[in-house]
């Protein structure tokens, strides 16, 4: 009598995997197509107002973080979100510089997905790996095996490859490629500085979460200004004639608020799907995810790739795929060697929260 119910249990559960798996690949991609229609193409018209969609997304998951924070009062059962709302000024001064690191990732990342085609977009900020492997030695001070830096040699030969192919195929953007290093820059040393923070918020990944949009929210009214979005910000608050507010205003600001929700969702999914499965699991879910992203870009703006920006693609998942493996087995040896001496759960639990501020900015 019990194998029959053995048996519905580890249905239930793989049922439950496959669901949070899809949910997060459903969420992640959406935030970036969504993103891509709001951002356009690479010219820069007077309706053009990147940094005030990015500052919109800001306000609306600072609001969607202090609505979760409210539900969970009359939901106990069904959410877990700590108390949100008061802004201490104590926590603001230890958590203002990781915002600004913040607000420069998100900005670049955006701007990014400006230049870049959607198709590209995962192998130009594919460098974020390289990125930590070099930040981790000059600011921790610790250095990495061998393994691992071949594999981060895989990545930049496969990064290589594709801005070679881009630029035969005649749609290489430089500024596009720039914004995607500084992307890849910024999400390790966030990722790095998360770290750093996060016991000020009592290691609440959604506290930081909620500070950090707030702040990012005000840090980037000023620059607005300086960049000389006003007059866009302006036509697209009036509706004024061929701005995208004023030809279809409800899809236009429905995409708004959406792509907001979805730079929410894309943080809480990216938590789930660590708590159902594991952080390894996390990572090659996010690979496979890249790499069925740049196919549907493909299919849906209609792009013809040659063979060898396929295999730069390819190179750079495989690169990235190779340093997982090795960090696992590292991480399966600490491991090991930490039972000896003690439990290394709050590493565990560290890397946890670092990957899901990580695939935020995804």
């Amino acid at each position: 009598m019990m194998e029959p119910k053995q048996d519905e249990s580890l249905f239930v559960k793989y049922v439950r995997i496959v669901f949070v798996v899809a949910l997060y690949w459903t969420v992640s991609i959406s935030m970036v197509f969504v993103n891509k229609a709001l951002l356009g193409g690479a010219s820069m018209g007077k309706t053009d107002a990147p940094l005030f969609v990015t500052w919109f997304q800001c306000v609306v998951t600072a609001v969607s973080c202090l609505l979760a924070s409210k539900a969970t009062r009359f939901a106990p059962n069904l959410l877990s979100f700590p108390e949100l709302g008061r802004i201490e000024s104590g926590i603001v001064k230890k958590v203002l510089p990781l915002s600004v690191i913040f607000v420069a990732m998100i900005s670049t990342n955006n701007f990014c997905l400006k230049y870049l085609g959607v198709a590209f977009y995962y192998v130009g900020r594919s460098l974020s790996t390289v990125f930590n492997v070099l930040f981790t030695y000059l600011i921790l001070g610790q250095k990495t095996s061998t393994p691992a830096l071949v594999s981060c040699g895989v990545i930049i030969g496969g990064f290589w490859l594709g801005v070679d192919q881009e630029s035969v195929a005649g749609s290489l953007s430089l500024i596009g490629i720039v914004f995607g290093v500084l992307a890849s820059m910024f999400v390790s040393l966030n990722a790095i500085f998360t770290k750093r923070v996060l016991p000020a918020l009592e290691g609440s990944v959604w506290k930081l979460s909620y500070y950090n949009n707030v702040l990012a929210s005000l840090l980037f009214m000023p620059l607005i200004l300086v960049s000389g979005e006003g007059p866009a910000v302006y036509a697209l608050l009036t509706a004024s004639a061929d701005t995208p507010s004023a030809k279809d205003p409800y899809t236009f600001w429905g995409l708004m608020v959406l792509g907001g929700i979805f730079g929410f969702g894309v943080g809480y999914v990216t938590g789930l799907q660590i708590q159902v499965t594991s952080p390894l699991t996390h990572t090659i879910s996010g690979t496979a995810k890249a790499c069925t992203q740049t196919v549907l870009a493909t299919w849906w703006y209609v792009e013809h790739k040659t063979g060898l920006w396929w295999l730069s693609n390819w190179t750079v998942l495989a690169g990235s795929m190779a340093y997982t493996r090795v960090k696992q087995l590292e991480m399966k040896k600490q491991h090991s060697a930490g039972l000896k001496m003690g439990p290394v759960s709050e590493d565990d639990d560290e890397s946890k929260k670092s990957l899901m501020k990580e695939d935020s900015a995804a």
